[in-house]
């Protein structure tokens, strides 16, 4: 038997057919639809006509504009695009979680925490960060608005098939770094294009040490080096993870039941492969205009006269003009405006557990400097949690919002915006112009050096704290 990838298992066991030009129709186990680019999807039915074809496989959640602040409860807000989601869903007979249910949530935090990612299955949805649930061994892609109708009306979609790009994480994260931090050491390493046409697969030692939502973040920005999935294969934690959350309840819906534990074979070769040392790994923050454009946040503004390729070069000129940056200075101690805790990056439990020991280890309040810190859990169900455990509590007696489950600021598609030209420490997935507002400057860094710069004013060393 030929040695396989775990990609090449996920994917053949859900070709339905290969076309003469080489593209394969893949079939979707599970779809997630939020308010943004579902309506397109569900107007093309209507025009034409047509029905879902399975209504048991698809899940809604409103989580990209939905409000974070108090306007939520007092539904004094602009909801058109929720109220669509909702009519929508109840006319096919879809299940959509409520604004202010229980079960609501960003779709890539809330859908794997009730067990509704299937290990070993196949997810869709109209997201470009679907890759998160690949940390759950699920081929997981985003896709567009045409495709959603099709996922909707077929549960397939036509694509042309990857090739293979192994992560090899080897070693043991020093104090103070965390997924994000190789995350962002990971985009730098592969660049904004290294993994496109790819499935990364991450691997090694480092990997399996680390906690499932480290995985899920990991996999979450694979896209922000251009690959279109990524996987984690399966394993204790991760089965156990799952099987706590019901996951099994839910495998009936699959048509194409491959064991749950699926990993690539030990023999198996992949197209690429990139090596990584967890222990040369330290806190990182972007100083630029894209997830690649980051450094250790005890580094330095690269200079763009030193990058050999012209587009390259380009890019970062134009990049640290925007950032009003330049080249040489110290990030350490750069002073910043506002701190952002959430995305569907690190938003789940462990991530603000991070920034609330952060917060508890130095005993301060957030700094006279910051206009703003706001902390967005990813679920309700998260929410909750973390309230009974006492952190929400920790956070706001240190001066942090504490909010209601959305993208919020991650994509400020609601009110939750910079001002002009403030500088934020985020915790999300994008530093491009104007992602959190009208010439917002983004600096992308993990939960704790986001909790870091809130009580400092400024970015800060996460590695300085004693976290013993």
């Amino acid at each position: 038997m030929i040695a396989s990838t775990l990609y090449d298992k996920l994917w053949n066991a859900h070709t339905i057919r290969v076309y003469d030009d080489g593209t394969t129709l893949l079939y979707i186990d599970e779809h997630f639809i939020h308010e943004v680019t579902s309506p397109q999807a569900f107007g093309l039915l209507s025009r034409e006509g047509l029905d879902v074809h399975d209504c048991r496989s698809t899940v809604a959640m409103p989580d990209h504009n939905v409000p974070t602040d108090s306007m939520r409860r007092r539904r004094v807000w602009p909801c058109g695009q929720v109220a669509r989601l909702h009519s929508n869903c109840e006319r096919h007979c879809i299940r959509c979680s409520p604004v202010n249910g229980r079960r609501q949530g960003i779709v890539h935090v809330a859908g794997p925490e009730q067990g509704a990612t299937l290990p070993s299955g196949s997810v869709a949805c109209g997201d470009s960060h679907t890759s998160t649930h690949g940390a759950l061994g699920a081929l997981a892609q985003g896709i567009g608005t045409s495709d959603v109708a099709n996922v909707l009306l077929a549960r397939s979609i036509r694509q042309k098939r990857n090739r293979s790009l192994l992560i090899e994480l080897e070693g043991r994260l020093r104090p103070g770094c965390c997924a994000k931090d190789v995350a962002l050491h990971m985009a730098s390493m592969v660049g904004a294009g290294g993994g496109a046409g790819y499935c990364m697969e991450l691997g090694g030692g480092s990997i399996g040490r680390m906690p499932l939502e480290g995985r899920m973040s990991v996999c979450n920005m694979s896209i922000e080096a251009g690959a279109r999935f990524s996987l984690s294969g399966a394993d204790n934690p991760m089965l156990n993870y799952m099987q706590a959350r019901g996951a099994r309840r839910h495998y009936h819906r699959a048509p194409c039941k491959m064991p749950m534990d699926a990993t690539s074979d030990a023999l198996a070769q992949h197209s690429r492969m990139v090596a990584m040392r967890a222990d040369r790994i330290e806190p990182q923050i972007t100083w630029g205009t894209a997830p690649y454009m980051s450094t250790s946040v005890r580094g330095s503004v690269p200079n763009p006269l030193a990058i050999p390729d012209p587009r390259d070069r380009s890019e970062a000129e134009a990049a640290l003009d925007y950032m009003s940056l330049d080249p040489g200075m110290p990030l350490a101690c750069l002073g910043v405006d506002f701190v952002f805790i959430g995305s569907c990056t690190n938003s789940r439990s462990e991530d603000i557990r991070m920034a609330a020991r952060v917060v508890s280890r130095l005993g301060g309040r957030v700094h006279r400097r910051i206009r703003g810190a706001i902390v967005v859990p990813g679920s309700m169900a998260s929410k909750a949690q973390l309230e009974r455990e006492g952190v929400g509590g920790i956070l706001t007696r240190a001066g942090f919002e504490w909010r209601e489950p959305g993208c919020s600021m991650c994509i400020a598609m609601n009110s939750d915006q910079l001002a002009y030209r403030e500088r934020c420490v985020s915790t999300s997935n994008r530093s491009f112009e104007c992602r959190q507002g009208p010439m917002s400057r983004t600096h992308l860094a993990s939960p704790a050096t986001a909790a870091l710069a809130a009580i400092t004013g400024s970015v800060c060393d996460a590695s300085s704290i004693a976290w013993s």
